[in-house]
């Protein structure tokens, strides 16, 4: 049997979001998971679970949410099992996919004190900052308050400044 590729078929829209989600996914999956390769399989994993599940998008979010939110659930459950905890996830910067220009000195170490930040802000601070999703997206993705995220949007603003300032 031969699958039909309509203009909406899954495997059209699929295709379209590994287009235009798959770099960003990418460089957010590296970041919470500190390991490129283990990225690119929560990466993999988040558009199979994508695809499985494509017919169950309601739109009530954005396609980029709605992919952010597997790809984070994704990682959570990579990082929670046992044999992960085992493995040397140290990540380099220059692992990190596709810098758009050379980064300087201070780009390195703001991004180090990202990837060192606790869970929660680190989630937070990547998916507003990184992803550039809203308050009320990143709200809706995280399961908090508006109000919650931008509290959390400071205080790693503040950890952030005092690991780049030192004191």
């Amino acid at each position: 049997m031969e699958t039909v590729k309509g203009p909406d078929s899954k495997e059209t829209r699929i295709e379209r979001m590994v287009t235009l989600y798959q770099l960003p996914l990418l460089r957010l999956c590296i970041m919470y998971l500190h390991d490129e390769e283990q990225a690119k399989d929560a990466v993999q994993e988040t558009f199979i679970k994508a695809y499985r599940n494509l017919d169950s998008f309601r739109n009530d979010a954005s396609e980029k949410t709605w992919l952010t939110r597997i790809a984070i659930n994704t990682c959570k459950n990579m990082y929670r099992s046992g044999w992960f905890r085992h493995m040397d996830r140290s990540v380099t910067l220059d692992m990190i996919a596709e810098r758009p220009a050379p980064a300087d000195e201070h780009d390195d170490e703001l991004t180090t004190a990202i990837m060192n930040l606790p869970v929660k802000l680190r989630e937070a601070a990547l998916i507003c900052w990184l992803q550039g999703m809203t308050y009320d997206e990143a709200a809706d993705m995280l399961g908090v308050s508006r109000q919650a995220v931008g509290s959390r949007l400071n205080r790693a603003r503040r950890k952030l400044r005092f690991a780049m300032e030192g004191e």
